[in-house]
């Protein structure tokens, strides 16, 4: 079909569900009007099949090198083997190539490695899986890794977090390109929420708290979630450690990856933004039981951390996760 072409980038390693909720929702999209349509294909390196990292072989339906039809988006997959694919000159100059010809770039989770091997994210704000975001911040300086949000647009190019936020980004995309109302049905149809705000958080503390064995700062991280109205200053939490300011600092920042301030302010706007998204209550009263001074303290803590306002933030989050009924 003629259409908008979408060239979702594969190697081996590459992950299936990365590639399947591009592919899958792209094509649901034509099915419910998309006009233009996408014109889905994997481009791989040599045309050759591709062994996902489940084991499962996906064939090509072009060469990565060779293709030359013109290209609207480019999307480059994740999966156990993307540093191997950042390290493959052939698979990154073609990126490259493909990139400066096309309107859209885009990667899913780890794919951000690509992009970052081929200089697609100097200067830019990224994103990718948690897990691996502290590497590519390491690996390529010049990259503003945010390890947060679910995804991050920056100009033409979209990022985006682990698996299953890609639906969430091909969903902005299809937004981006043929209005809300698709949109909505596209979700519907997906049986999936309209669409998480791409600033919405990968991950809780409360949900994913550090995995940290030592005691001085797993007492601390029990301390702050439970008791979050609670005096967390860093002198109070040296204090029910038993150990100094200065010594507690340098254990959270090597078992955390963060100062103690910090850790508290995060979690203190993540306890901030569930009750925002799942509440009626005023800013105000949901700042004091989150232990934040007031409803400035409170967006002052929301913008650095999300870069949005409380309120902005409970308008996009309750209008995202709207349950839709199947009629």
């Amino acid at each position: 079909m003629d259409g908008r072409v979408v060239a979702v980038i594969g190697y081996a390693g590459a992950e299936l569900l990365d590639i399947a909720c591009v592919t899958s929702t792209l094509v649901l999209a034509n099915r419910l009007g998309a006009r233009p349509g996408y014109r889905l294909v994997l481009l791989t390196p040599g045309n050759a099949p591709v062994a996902c990292d489940s084991g499962l072989v996906l064939a090509s339906q072009g060469s990565l090198q060779r293709w030359v039809e013109p290209v609207d988006t480019i999307v480059v997959t994740g999966g156990l083997g993307h540093e191997d694919a950042g390290a493959d000159q052939l698979v990154v100059t073609h990126v490259r190539r493909l990139a400066a010809l096309s309107r859209r770039v885009a990667s899913v989770c780890t794919g951000a490695t690509v992009l970052a091997a081929a200089g697609l994210l100097d200067g830019r704000r990224a994103t990718t899986h948690w897990r691996f975001a502290d590497r590519l911040a390491r690996d390529y300086p010049a990259v503003r890794v945010d390890p947060a949000p679910i995804y991050v647009r920056d100009g033409r190019v979209y990022t985006s977090a682990g698996v299953t936020s890609a639906l969430d980004l091909t969903l902005a995309l299809v937004e981006e390109d043929h209005g809300p109302e698709l949109a909505r049905r596209l979700a519907r149809d997906l049986v999936t929420y309209l669409q998480r705000p791409g600033n919405q958080a990968q991950m809780s503390s409360f949900t994913a708290a550090p995995q940290v064995r030592d005691a001085y700062v797993r007492s601390v991280t029990d301390l702050v979630t439970t008791q979050l109205d609670a005096d967390l200053s860093l002198r109070a939490l040296s204090a029910h450690a038993g150990i100094s300011p200065r010594q507690l600092s340098r254990l959270f920042v090597r078992h955390v990856g963060r100062t103690p301030g910090r850790y508290v302010r995060r979690v203190r706007t993540e306890a901030a933004a569930h009750l925002l998204a799942s509440t009626d209550r005023t800013v105000s009263a949901i700042a004091r039981d989150c232990g934040l001074a007031s409803a400035e303290s409170l967006r002052q803590a929301f913008v650095a951390e999300y870069g949005i306002a409380p309120s902005r933030y409970r308008t996009a989050h309750r209008r995202a996760t709207r349950v839709v009924s199947p009629s």
